[in-house]
């Protein structure tokens, strides 16, 4: 597709298909503003599908701001559509036919019958199986199998072998027989590289299920994308923050699970730019939090019906607090809020009502739901209306919510509807409101609490960071308790349909292999670089950073580039002097504490230090880091590190140095620092290698190509693990 003519302003889409709501934004493609935005409720009766509401957003968005489509050069959505087939059990019958030789016959056979799977409570996938030994494996036996499968309901196919991992060529057999048949398929080698071939063939199988749905959804929106006369490629997002093109999703919808908090994340990191940080998605009946670390965020493999797969997706924890929950009263005492809301018991919030509103108010109990505890609250006026009481009232009255926070209402309104409460309460208003928000994050501070111990996360560098409509309502109050600082994104009601806009490309490549040498990383690596561009990445704006666990001996390959139209920064590129006031601001010091230690031509490196007095006659003294890019953009951030400056052509000397001054020999243990090696705008994050070998291996690919004079910098953090 042709670059837009110099000058010209170009525009970004990104539309989040939520639960209740579709949401489009606009954005302009330089500076990254929201021109327009544009909601309807998620369309999920429609005969059409969400796609109708993807449709109707995009189109709305266009005509509010009168923007020509051609000028459009990025249109990309997250989908609920996955995760909601299989919640609600709308999934086709799947056939698998599975392969091995003679002697792997006996197990294979076992592992790759499924079975029936619950996907959710009370909502089943079924499959039926065959399966083919390679002295059998003929077309007419294929096809033959392929016949019995369908005579009893399947309506998918899956092709899964013993060593699909390294031979896929009898899965494409199978898979290409099925497409002459008319029936859609998927390998098993298609979805996921990694051996385990019952975890491999459920993963399959999950995919191949929702298959029919998603292709037909897919279909009907790239059709009226390209009826709009918007020629740039549909992209959807993944549950694990990156994009792919709609051709990749037809393929692997499975990856799109999860891909609504996703986008959230994507929005955080790319409009916020967050390096660390717990994140809330904060929306009115329920919360998900997660971590951003190092600039990206925390992935784990998703579970359907408590049975592991292959399929990467944020980690996500969910929780039945929101913006919306209502306050449950017993015996004097606020003993709940939540997980009710006042958008499930269709009421109003009273902070968003006017003052006026309420008049005469009374205490009423309520069932949101027939069968719900009988004790949550609402306030009845004299006119007759009813209202709930909410986190959102709370953090309206106690001042947390301010003006240009979504969640900013009416304070006065929400404190004329507490009074009844805290009058039976024996409280103040403030004392009320102060008690239901001491509720609400009973729920979430022992989350936040774990997820900065699970994922090694500096309680003195991390932020929490607000998402969606509720934020404001919750992260405050949070913060305050935690004693860390917040964030709320600039227009977060819609962030994730931001994130969606100014997502990247991402593709995973992952292997086993055992003592993992030079070559193997680096073809693990091509092929990941490789299947990123497939996806529509630009070759120029691709990284891959490259992972090796030494207790499984898997090697992962995450590679993350931009669309073809190439997206420009918000920033300008700082002076050094400029990013050095930034990182001694983002330390808590003094510029003159703070000094520039080592960098390249794309990043700088900065040291601070912090004299500390912990007893009469000695001071301790810490050094925290930060590496930052030209735009001002921190990427690595701790309260206590050490950097060194180096080139190309000696790095991996020193490489080897560096790991041998930063390792901790303590008795018969021996801790692994944690290193970066910085090449350009590249950050190698070599941390989790257990042998400096395996650092050296890995930081060797990386430095394929440099000019021998080219400046390497190398970072040591020190986190649990020590420095």
């Amino acid at each position: 597709m042709p670059e837009p003519d110099a000058g010209r302003r170009t525009y970004r889409i990104g539309i989040d298909v939520g639960g209740t709501f579709t949401k489009a934004v606009l954005i302009d493609n330089l500076t990254h503003e929201v021109v327009a935005r544009y909601s309807v409720l998620t369309t999920h009766s429609d005969p059409r599908g969400v796609a109708k509401g993807v449709v109707e957003v995009f189109r709305t968005v266009l005509e509010l701001s009168s923007v020509d489509p051609a000028d459009v050069v990025f249109l990309a959505h997250s989908t609920t559509q996955a995760t909601n087939a299989l919640l609600e059990g709308d999934v086709a019958p799947v056939g698998i036919l599975g392969t091995a030789s003679g002697l792997e016959g006996l197990l294979a056979r076992g592992q790759t019958n499924i079975g029936t799977i619950e996907v959710s409570p009370g909502r089943f996938l079924t499959t039926s199986h065959r399966f083919l030994t390679t002295n059998k494996f003929t077309e007419e036996a294929i096809i033959s199998s392929l016949k019995e499968l369908v005579a009893e309901g399947a309506r998918v196919i899956v092709a899964t072998s013993a060593f699909g991992v390294d031979e896929g060529d009898s899965e494409e057999l199978v898979t290409r027989l099925a497409s002459e048949m008319g029936l859609p398929s998927t390998g098993g080698h298609e979805i996921s590289k990694l051996y385990g071939l019952t975890t491999r063939t459920r993963t399959a199988v999950i995919n191949a299920s929702i298959l029919p749905k998603m292709m037909e959804t897919a279909e009907m929106t790239e059709a009226s994308v390209r009826e709009a006369g918007i020629a740039a490629p549909l992209m959807i997002m993944r549950g694990d923050g990156g994009v792919m093109d709609v051709h990749e999703m037809r393929r692997r919808p499975v990856l799109t699970m999860l891909s609504g908090p996703a986008a959230s994340v994507a929005g955080a990191m790319m409009y916020l730019k967050v390096s660390d940080g717990i994140y809330f998605e904060v929306g009115g009946t329920s919360t998900n939090i997660g971590v951003i670390r190092r600039g990206l965020p925390t992935i784990k493999y998703a579970e359907v019906g408590g049975h592991r797969t292959y399929v990467s997706s944020l980690d996500v924890r969910v929780l039945g607090v929101a913006g919306g929950s209502m306050v449950r009263f017993s015996d004097g005492q606020i003993v709940d809020v939540g997980p009710r809301s006042a958008h499930i018991a269709g009421l109003s919030y009273s902070a968003f009502a006017r003052p006026e509103d309420i008049v005469d108010p009374t205490l009423e109990f309520i069932e949101p739901k027939p069968g719900d505890p009988s004790d949550y609250i609402a306030i009845r006026t004299a006119s007759g209306a009813l209202y709930a009481i909410t986190n959102t009232c709370a953090a309206n009255v106690l001042g947390y919510a301010k003006p240009g926070h979504h969640a900013y209402g009416n304070p006065e309104a929400a404190r004329r509807a507490m009074e009844p409460l805290a009058q039976a309460a024996g409280k103040s208003v403030e004392e009320t409101a102060r008690a239901i928000l001491e509720r609400a994050t009973k729920k979430v501070i022992p989350v936040v609490q774990s997820l900065i111990a699970e994922y090694e996360l500096d309680p003195d560098q991390s932020v929490l960071v607000g998402e969606g409509g509720g934020a404001a309502a919750l992260i405050p109050f949070t913060a305050e308790t935690l004693h860390l600082e917040y964030k709320i994104s600039p227009d977060a009601e819609v962030i994730s349909s931001i994130g969606v806009a100014l997502a990247l490309v991402r593709d995973v490549v992952e292997r086993v292999i055992p003592n993992a040498r030079t070559e193997d990383l680096l073809a693990v690596k091509r092929e990941a670089f490789e299947s990123v561009l497939r996806l529509g990445a630009a070759p120029e704006t691709v990284e891959v950073r490259v992972e090796v666990d030494p207790q499984t001996q898997r090697v992962r390959a995450i590679a993350v580039g931009a669309s073809e139209m190439r997206t420009h920064d918000m920033l300008k590129n700082l002076s050094e002097e400029d990013a050095l006031i930034l990182a001694a601001k983002s330390m808590g010091i003094s510029s003159e504490a703070v000094h520039m230690v080592a960098g390249t031509d794309r990043m700088r490196v900065f040291q601070g230090m912090v004299e500390q007095k912990k007893w009469r006659f000695f001071t301790s003294r810490r050094t925290p880091i930060r590496v930052m890019d030209l735009e001002g953009v921190i990427r690595i951030q701790s309260s206590n590190g050490t950097a060194v400056q180096t080139t190309s052509r000696n790095a991996l000397g020193r490489l080897k140095e560096f790991w041998e001054e930063t390792t901790i020999y303590n008795g018969d243990s021996i801790i692994s620092p944690d290193v970066f090696v910085i090449t350009s705008s590249h950050v190698v994050d070599l941390s989790g290698m257990g042998t400096a070998a395996q650092a050296i291996a890995v930081a060797q690919s990386e430095l394929l190509g440099l000019a021998p004079d080219a400046p390497v910098a190398m970072v040591g953090i020190q986190g649990a693990r020590g420095l």
